[in-house]
């Protein structure tokens, strides 16, 4: 077998190690074992024995470094290292076929779009703003569901991403959490990038749970296209809080309400104050109860003049003369009838 000088150190090191690790193992059998005898001279030889072993397992182990670190280099001074032949590989050269293009392509430059257009509230819906508060922390919303109705959970009732008209009210639904009681919240309802709707106040929903945002409009509001909800903390858009949904079919068109045309009434010119005439009349007749026949004329003019004649006529009977009781006579006194 041929071995070099760096293997054969390298196999010296391992040997060495090996039985130091051997020695120190069955010195420390032989050390236990000694102390368990009971006669004095076997025990003190046996554990001489054990703790020679001892010593000499870590007089292997240091020998082993001397070997890894030393054997080589001082074996190198007494046998230096011959010279190995270094081949120089040669170069062959293969011809090559080379293709000459006919078509140059020049190449064009696409424009890369460096501005991400991110959405954000109206000036006209901030100056609506009610709220100053800060949210502590971020505050985390879910996505937004769509549904008819509410349960008395407040929980969607068949959430839908599709509505088919006729449409009365859409609830958009969300949970939250790590929301600050006050901060302004503001919901924008777009129709095909077209807002058509919003709500903003300061939130009063705790800070975790759920909520929505709502509209009802008239029936024939709800035209057709894609709707997109985005929800803001503050000036702060949501990227989770947000949904769409679409309307489909025509909405109901509301009756034709009649609306009546105004005639114009003539300039009325204030004249002078009605005059009244009260020509009361008694005349005696032989009817038995008092009658009053009243006649008002009223006359109304372009000028507004009018005219108010009141001309009653009052008849009244004389009492007939009442009859008065027969006077009583009085009789003469009778004699006075003897008694015999």
């Amino acid at each position: 077998m041929n071995l070099d000088i760096k293997t054969g150190v390298q196999t010296a090191f391992i040997l060495a190690l090996l039985i130091g690790l051997l020695s120190l193992l069955f010195g420390v059998r032989i050390v236990r074992a000694g102390s368990r005898l009971r006669y004095f001279r076997k025990r003190r030889e046996m554990l001489l024995h054990g703790w020679r072993l001892i010593i000499a397992a870590f007089g292997m182990g240091f020998f082993s470094l001397i070997v890894s670190f030393f054997a080589e280099p001082t074996v190198y001074r007494f046998f230096p290292p011959s010279a190995t032949i270094t081949l120089t590989p040669t170069i062959t050269v293969t011809p090559t076929v080379s293709l000459t293009p006919t078509i140059t392509f020049t190449p064009t430059i696409t424009n890369t779009p460096s501005i991400t257009n991110t959405p954000s509230i109206p000036d006209d819906i901030l100056g609506r703003f009610e709220s100053t508060i800060t949210p502590v922390g971020e505050p985390i919303f879910s996505a937004v569901q769509f549904a008819r109705e509410l349960d008395e959970d407040f929980l969607p009732i068949e959430p839908a991403e599709e509505f088919a008209n006729p449409i009365g009210k859409i609830y958009g639904f969300f949970s939250y959490d790590q929301m600050t009681e006050g901060a302004q919240w503001t919901a924008l309802w777009y129709r095909n990038a077209e807002l058509v709707f919003y709500e903003t106040l300061p939130w009063n929903g705790g800070t975790g749970g759920y909520g929505y945002t709502e509209w009802e409009p008239p029936s024939e509001a709800w035209l057709p296209g894609t709707y997109d909800v985005q929800i803001f903390i503050g000036t702060n858009w949501l990227k989770d809080g947000r949904g769409t949904f679409i309307v489909t079919g025509n909405p109901p068109t509301s009756a034709p309400s009649l609306t009546p045309s105004s005639t114009p009434s003539p300039t009325s010119t204030i004249g002078p104050s009605p005059t009244r005439t009260n020509t009361p009349t008694r005349t005696p007749t032989s009817t038995p109860r008092p009658s009053i026949t009243p006649t008002t004329t009223l006359t109304p003019t372009i000028t507004l003049t009018p005219t108010i004649s009141l001309t009653p006529t009052i008849t009244r009977t004389h009492r007939p003369t009442d009859t008065r009781w027969a006077t009583l006579t009085p009789e003469p006194p009778k004699s006075p009838t003897p008694i015999n």
